[in-house]
């Protein structure tokens, strides 16, 4: 793995194909995050752990909504969860009506980035990396569109390559 300066992978490496849900079917937020909590594959056998992770992403919405607006929202915990992976793992979910998230500017919600990290540097360096990558119209028009994980992935190594 190519490894940056942040000791995470990019993040087009970090989505394994098994970890995009193009199709979010939830109509409210924890619906939402419970769907994208049943995509990581680290925590198949571990309803605790994915309990643990589902409880601190809802206390982290209780603070202050991760919506940040342009229908993105980077469901996040407040602090890294040591203990409960151990490496980093990123979720991509897309909802086609998008759903009410509280972001600053009002819009829905339509493109989801479940970021979990095993230390504070790298969900830093996660969220740092995401949050300027979807500074971009074009990639969020770009992964509202594509038809496969494997476009996702595309397009998201495209943007990094950018950076």
């Amino acid at each position: 793995m190519n490894h940056t300066g942040s000791g995470i992978p990019p993040l087009s490496e970090l989505l394994l194909p098994a970890a995009i849900n193009l199709r979010l079917s939830g109509t409210q937020r924890d619906e939402v995050l419970a769907e994208l909590v049943g995509q990581i594959k680290a925590l198949a056998g571990e309803p605790e752990a994915r309990q643990t992770l589902l409880q601190a992403l809802r206390e982290r919405e209780k603070l202050h909504s991760t919506g940040i607006g342009d229908g993105v929202a980077l469901p996040h915990a407040r602090n890294a969860l040591v203990g409960l992976v151990d490496r980093p793992i990123l979720i991509f979910g897309r909802h086609d009506e998008g759903i009410v998230y509280g972001a600053i500017d009002g819009a829905p919600a339509k493109l989801f980035f479940l970021l979990v990290a095993p230390t504070v540097t790298q969900h830093l360096a996660m969220l740092a990396r995401i949050s300027r990558l979807l500074r971009d119209p074009k990639l969020r028009k770009a992964l509202l569109t594509a038809e496969s994980p494997e476009k996702v992935r595309a397009v998201v190594h495209e943007a990094e390559s950018k950076l």
